[in-house]
């Protein structure tokens, strides 16, 4: 059968996968699932209902998009973006953390100002108080080293970061960059990779 990847076109984590298998030069079929209305043969797949799902050509299903990329570098490991060493692996996974909840908390900071027309809440404070927090913690580390683990090669850590940078710009704008001079030169520069360049999310 042929590899799937269900996903949104706009999620940061489904965008995380994409650039993963094409960097792996592995194919893969999108299928694209609407959030609002999940088909009932999708939530038979992930019980949870979030995208990214991956089901494999031997129809391993797996969820999560930090899960499915452990799962695709250790059964196709070339090129690896987890490091073997257990230390910088788990350094790896660290980062990677951190980004996906940066991504997490943008998600959160988008949802909240669709459904509240209020004026600033205690709750929004606290969201955008934690994404400049992140932000900040990012740029400190790649003004110090080429890519979040340091050295010449990048990681899922960057992956992931970039991805949720990218969202940032999808749903706000691209002011964060002002800020933060140093994580808008290691953004750019990883754009020009062309796994990450044919992912960008577009409004729609």
């Amino acid at each position: 059968m042929n590899r799937i990847l269900y996903y949104h076109p706009q999620s940061n984590f489904s965008r995380k996968i994409r650039i993963l298998l094409t960097e792996k030069h592995l194919s893969y079929e999108l299928k694209a699932i609407n959030l609002m209305n999940k088909p009932p043969s999708f939530l038979e797949l992930s019980p949870i209902g979030k995208v990214p799902v991956l089901v494999d050509e031997d129809s391993t299903i797996i969820w999560d998009s930090s899960l499915i990329a452990e799962y695709l570098d250790e059964k196709y490991p070339e090129p690896r973006f987890y490091p073997n060493n257990f230390k910088e692996r788990l350094e790896c996974r660290k980062w990677e953390d951190l980004a996906d909840t940066l991504g997490d908390k943008i998600i959160s900071l988008w949802i909240f100002n669709l459904t509240n027309k209020e004026n600033s809440t205690p709750y929004q404070s606290a969201l955008e108080k934690s994404i400049n927090n992140l932000f900040s913690v990012l740029e400190k580390q790649v003004a110090k080293t080429q890519y979040l683990l340091g050295g010449e090669i990048w990681s899922i850590a960057d992956i992931s970061a970039l991805c949720s940078c990218g969202y940032y710009n999808l749903r706000f704008n691209e002011n964060w960059k002002l800020n933060y001079p140093n994580l808008k030169n290691w953004f750019d520069q990883l754009h020009e990779r062309e796994s990450v360049f044919s992912t960008i999310p577009q409004s729609m």
